[in-house]
């Protein structure tokens, strides 16, 4: 699912402000990680995941974005290595 993402939610994603609100920890990613990102997707538009370091192979995280934003019917807007921003 793609769509245009608008210059302001872009600047927000970017902006160091930003502090990462949900944490993907040792457990990865749980069926109660989905309800936590979907409920402050619901509140706020914008919402900040950082995944700890060693948990997935680089490879995989792209793929791991893309399950996330799929599984919370949402866009990624920004993936930089183990952060990402997804959208509503």
């Amino acid at each position: 699912m793609t769509r245009d993402i608008p210059a302001s939610i872009h600047r927000e994603a970017t902006s160091r402000e930003l502090q990462p609100s949900i944490r993907v920890g040792k457990s990865g990613i749980t069926e109660n990680l989905i309800e936590e990102i979907d409920g402050q997707l619901s509140k706020r538009t914008i919402v900040k995941i950082k995944i700890n370091r060693g948990l997935f192979e680089r490879k995989d995280i792209d793929d791991v974005w893309a399950h996330l934003a799929s599984e919370t019917n949402s866009t990624l807007v920004l993936a930089r290595g183990n952060v990402g921003v997804l959208w509503r």
